[in-house]
Parts: C-alpha cells; sequence; structure tokens
C-alpha cells in the first residue's frame, strides 16, 4: 500500500470509479469525498482510537473506511449499494479490521450486529458516516432509537440539518428535531466541509456534527418519551403561529380543554403567544407532563 495513493485522494477516487464503471446514483443520495485532510479531520473529530468499535454507515468506495480503518479497533460498514460491495471488498483488502455488509441501516438490528462482527462487543462503538442528505434525519433518529449506548455519532450532513441539530432557543433553526438529539446528546459542529471537495458536487456545503451523550440527567422526566416528541412536533407544526394555537391544533378546542390549558400555562408561567421555538425542552417537558396530568395528553 505504500505506493498505492490513499483511497481519498480525487486521482484514485477516480481511478476506482472507471476501473468498476462505477457512476454515483442519485437515489442512494451518493457523493464521494475526495480531501483526504477532510477524511482524517472527521476520524479525529470522532477521537477514533484502537479501543473503539467502529459503525460506518454509507461508505461508498472505501475513502472514509480507509482511515477509519486505519486508526480504530475495528470497522464495520454497512453499505445499502449492492453494486459496490465487491468493490469495498476489493479496494479495503489490506486491511483485516474492516467488515462491509450489504446492509440498509434502517433495517438492522444495531445490538444484534455489534454482537456478531465485532471481536469484543463491549468495547466503546462509534458512529461515523457521510450520510445522504435525503435521509439524514430518519438515520439519526434511529440510531437514537437503538439500545445501543453510543460512544459518540460524528456525521457529516447538510450544513443546514447541522445548524438545525445545534440551534439554540428561538433562534429560526431550532425546532423538533434540535429537542430530540438534546434529549439524549450534546451535539457540536466540528468542521464545515465546501461542496467542491465531492464527486459529484452536492449543491450545497455540508458540516461534522459530533454528537456524544448527555453527562447530565434532565432536571425532569417526561411522562411518556415517544408521546412527548408527538407532542412537540405538533407544537412545531405552525411555526409561524403562537403557542396556544398549536396547543388548540394539538389537544383541544372545547371550552373545558381550552380553560384547563390557559391554567397549566399559568402555573408554568407560559405566556399563550409565545412562540414553540422559544420554549426550552425542559419547559415542553413540564407543559407535556401537565397536560397529561390533567388528562388533555
Amino acid at each position: 500500500m505504500s505506493n498505492t495513493p490513499e483511497i481519498g485522494s480525487r486521482t484514485r477516487t477516480r481511478a476506482i470509479m472507471e476501473k468498476y464503471g462505477i457512476h454515483t446514483k442519485k437515489s442512494f443520495g451518493q457523493n464521494f469525498l475526495t480531501d483526504l485532510n477532510v477524511l482524517q479531520n472527521i476520524v479525529q473529530a470522532a477521537e477514533i482510537t484502537k479501543d473503539d468499535n467502529v459503525i460506518e454507515i454509507g461508505p461508498g468506495i472505501g475513502a472514509l473506511t480507509e482511515q477509519l480503518a486505519q486508526a480504530a479497533g475495528e470497522v464495520l460498514a454497512l453499505e445499502i449499494d449492492q453494486d459496490l460491495i465487491p468493490v469495498l471488498n476489493e479496494v479495503l483488502a489490506p486491511y483485516d479490521n474492516v467488515t462491509v455488509l450489504k446492509q440498509d441501516v434502517l433495517q438492522a438490528n444495531l445490538p444484534d450486529l455489534i454482537q456478531e462482527y465485532f471481536t469484543d462487543p463491549q468495547r466503546p462503538v462509534k458512529v461515523v458516516a457521510n450520510l445522504p442528505y435525503y435521509i439524514t434525519s430518519p438515520i439519526l433518529m434511529n440510531l437514537l432509537a437503538s439500545p445501543v449506548n453510543w460512544a459518540a455519532i460524528c456525521v457529516m450532513m447538510q450544513k443546514e440539518v447541522a445548524q438545525r441539530l445545534t440551534a439554540q432557543p428561538g433562534t429560526k433553526q431550532y425546532g423538533a428535531l434540535t429537542l430530540a438529539i438534546e434529549y439524549q446528546m450534546t451535539a457540536k459542529i466540528a468542521f464545515n466541509v465546501s461542496r467542491r471537495v465531492f464527486v459529484p458536487s452536492p449543491n450545497v456545503d455540508s458540516a461534522i456534527v459530533v454528537l456524544k451523550p448527555r453527562t447530565e440527567p434532565l432536571a425532569v422526566t417526561p411522562f411518556d418519551k415517544q408521546r412527548l416528541f408527538g407532542f412537540i412536533r405538533g407544537c412545531f407544526a405552525h411555526r409561524r403561529k403562537s403557542l396556544w394555537n398549536n396547543l388548540q391544533a394539538t389537544v383541544g378546542k372545547t371550552p373545558a380543554t381550552k380553560e384547563k390549558m390557559q391554567a397549566i400555562l399559568g402555573q408554568l408561567d407560559l405566556s399563550p403567544q409565545i412562540r414553540p421555538e422559544r420554549l426550552t425542552l425542559v419547559q415542553f417537558i413540564n407543559l407535556a407532563n401537565a397536560l397529561h396530568s390533567a388528562q388533555l395528553l
């Protein structure tokens, strides 16, 4: 390998694509990253060490996989495109700590895969991925819903989505996705990535987001997590409307219901005219719990 350019170089990326007749597929949101500095910075942002097991989602032709293999203990690469499996097996053959699977991460039993494919399943497990833009949120929600205790999730996504994940209350980017992430993780943007370092170039720039488990529990506990986030999504259904208008659409409009809601908002010191994006996660939990106690949710 010493005389062979690394997979992530633009020259070798094009050579691999030509050799195997690879054409990126829009249906899978494929954009191959061709900047070694960016690839190495992703590995650094994820703080990958030889003590880590890494799951990579969507390895493409293996550019990031190769960098992960050099830094991690073991790598399990999940690729949905059957045409890329033989390519990956060949270009990654020098690395005996990589396993490539034909697998849709949204259909995968992640705990079982960890037990089956990692030599030591008790090692910290990190997820690293260049996520397809069109399916970023479902993949993140799927990872967070998994019983796996992720040591870290380091993923590339559309810059605008990254801003939503890390948004603060009161900003236009703040919403249900922000709160779903905050419930379990801390999120930060490690760095931005230009559209010009991909083949083909997407229409937008990207960002690397690092998610890590919360080190401190939330001050309050929701009566039911799934119902909490269904309620939060309802509150953000009409962003330009007040909390009161969204509550009526979500909870109900009967005189008795409205009277109870007014009383609850007063108890929580929340103005009916406040916009949903100004509420913190703890305020949403308190509101949902109070509505549940009043048999309104």
